[in-house]
């Protein structure tokens, strides 16, 4: 291989590739639509991509605007369920169930919880309680739970936070 890499060209084959140097385009037609027809194939194989990509965007922003939509929903259910008026068994319990299911299987994930540590990136803190002997801030109530969808984040959990007591 080295001899053939090494070989000296001969004058036909210098002056053919000055020639195609100094136009620009290859002296054989074939090269030409051969080049054209990479170009375009690679062009079309970025505009398929671009476009997959994108619609699987906009039906990520679709489902995200729609369950969205629902957390206020989501929120009053909460409370309701604080106030003890989901009863195990109750027609109102069974709905909130099946409420529930329907977003968790659009792939709604809720986060923020009691007792565990504060995390700005996370949580909302609404206030601040000191409590002695807390080390860590950690959440002491859920005003609000935080939702999140797939890797985008629809709301931040509001929370109030255990802070340690000066003195």
């Amino acid at each position: 291989m080295d001899d053939i890499l090494g070989a000296e060209q001969n004058e036909d084959a210098i002056a053919a590739d000055a020639a195609e140097a100094e136009s620009g385009e290859p002296d054989d037609p074939k090269d030409f639509y051969l080049e054209d027809l990479r170009r375009v194939t690679a062009e079309y194989a970025n505009y398929r991509k671009r476009t997959e990509s994108n619609a699987e965007l906009e039906k990520q922003r679709t489902t995200a605007a729609v369950v969205g939509s629902l957390l206020t929903v989501l929120d009053d259910l909460d409370r309701a369920e604080k106030h003890g008026d989901l009863e195990e068994g109750s027609a109102f319990a069974t709905i909130a169930q099946k409420l529930r299911g329907t977003v968790e299987r659009f792939g709604l994930e809720s986060y923020g919880e009691v007792g565990e540590p504060f995390d700005p990136q996370l949580h909302e803190a609404i206030a601040q309680v000191p409590v002695p002997g807390t080390e860590q801030e950690t959440v002491l109530d859920v005003i609000e739970r935080g939702y999140r969808l797939g890797d985008v984040e629809l709301r931040p959990a509001k929370v109030a936070v255990a802070v340690g007591a000066d003195g």
